[in-house]
C-alpha cells in the first residue's frame, strides 16, 4: 500500500483524534517526497494516536471535513439533523458519528466508505 493511500484511509482518524498529528503528517507529505524516515514517523504518530482520545474540538473538526462531502447534496432535513448533532457532540455520545457513517452508504461516498473513522464507527456500532 502506498503511503498516499494509507493517509487517504487514516486522513479523517488521525484528525479526529489530535490535530497536532495531522498537520505533522501533512507536513511529513510537503512536496510528495516520501521516505522510509518520513515512512517511520508517519507510522509512529498513527500507533501513538492509538492511545489518544477524541476531544470535542478534534471531532467537531474531523466531523466538519467529512460533512463536506455531503453538504450540497444532502436534504434539508439531513442538514438540520447534522446541525443539531453537532450541537450535542461529545466524546461520550458520538451519534454525529453514526449519522455521518449512514450518509456515507446512503450517497455511496466511496472515499469515505473506505476511510478508517467510518469503518470504524460502523463496527462500534454493530
Amino acid at each position: 500500500m502506498s503511503w498516499q493511500s494509507d493517509w487517504a484511509y487514516n486522513k479523517y482518524w488521525v484528525m479526529a483524534h489530535s490535530q497536532n498529528a495531522y498537520n505533522e503528517i501533512r507536513t511529513l507529505a510537503k512536496n510528495n517526497q516520501w521516505d522510509k524516515t518520513k515512512e517511520q514517523a508517519y507510522q509512529r504518530i498513527v500507533q501513538d494516536l492509538e492511545n489518544v482520545a477524541p476531544t470535542k474540538a478534534t471531532l467537531v473538526t474531523a466531523y466538519q471535513h467529512v460533512w463536506g462531502y455531503f453538504k450540497k447534496i444532502a436534504t434539508p432535513e439531513e442538514k438540520n439533523k447534522y446541525l443539531k448533532l453537532l450541537d450535542y457532540l461529545s466524546p461520550e455520545n458520538d451519534d454525529l458519528g453514526k449519522f455521518l457513517a449512514q450518509l456515507t452508504d446512503k450517497y455511496q461516498v466511496k472515499y469515505l466508505q473506505n476511510s478508517r473513522i467510518i469503518i470504524e464507527i460502523k463496527e462500534q456500532n454493530q
